[in-house]
């Protein structure tokens, strides 16, 4: 078994057994206290946050996919190429304002809770998407178009079972990067009251205990690490087989 694989199934372990079992860990957090502070944040439970974590980052992501690769296939299509550029526009949104700046706008209208931090991490996981649909659809081979056309399918059908087909793993690359950003953006998610890991972190700021911060930030870099893995496994496995890594 290779070194890295040891390596994320030791992470995969870690997580496992601090999650399960957070006061297991008191001694290895300890150090990083002062003044008898606790080790291991327990003002909720860390399962709960984490869950609750990767449920907002599952809900966002997922909708910014629908979105944006609804939107790459309109623009990919003779009918739908005049919007290219407002789609762009739409798209990079979440880009051009930062997470916090959204946060600020949708409390007002969505109060304080799940819900702005969701709006925020979808309009942040929207480009990325976006971009790789849009290359993706848009470099599929003429020569491949050119028989299914021949072959008589319909321009539905030359979609669904030729282009998508051939773009996915271009695509799950935006998802990849959509998502890592989505989870470690979702961290800020707790100042306007969301049940994220964040939690964690911010209180260890606010009582200058550096073992919860490093609770929270361990969490959060270890399932980014295995997320990014898993989607990486993912993009080769639908690459070969669709023949794109031999292109």
């Amino acid at each position: 078994m290779r070194p890295g694989v040891i390596l994320r199934l030791a992470a995969l372990a870690f997580l496992v057994a601090m999650l399960l079992s957070p006061q297991s860990f008191a001694p290895l957090f300890r150090p990083f206290t002062q003044n008898n502070a606790p080790p291991i944040y327990t003002q909720t439970s860390l399962l709960s946050l984490t869950l609750n974590h990767l449920m907002l980052v599952a809900l966002a992501v997922g909708a910014a996919t629908v979105v944006a690769v609804g939107l790459g296939i309109l623009v990919t299509r003779p009918s739908g190429a005049e919007f290219r550029p407002l789609s762009r526009t739409i798209t990079s949104i979440g880009q051009t304002f930062p997470p916090v700046a959204v946060l600020a706008l949708a409390v007002p209208v969505m109060g304080f809770g799940n819900w702005p931090t969701l709006i925020a991490l979808f309009l942040y996981g929207l480009l990325p998407i976006f971009e790789n649909t849009l290359t993706a659809l848009s470099n599929v081979p003429a020569a491949v178009n050119e028989a299914a056309r021949g072959m008589g399918l319909t321009a539905a059908q030359r979609l669904l079972r030729v282009e998508l087909p051939l773009a996915v793993p271009v695509i799950l690359a935006g998802v990849r990067l959509s998502a890592v950003i989505s989870l470690a953006t979702a961290t800020i998610g707790s100042t306007v009251a969301a049940k994220t890991l964040g939690e964690v972190i911010i209180a260890g700021l606010l009582s200058n205990n550096t073992a919860f911060v490093l609770q929270g930030g361990l969490i959060v870099g270890i399932m980014a690490i295995l997320i990014y893995d898993g989607f990486q496994l993912l993009e080769r496995v639908t690459a070969r087989r669709t023949g794109a890594s031999g292109r």
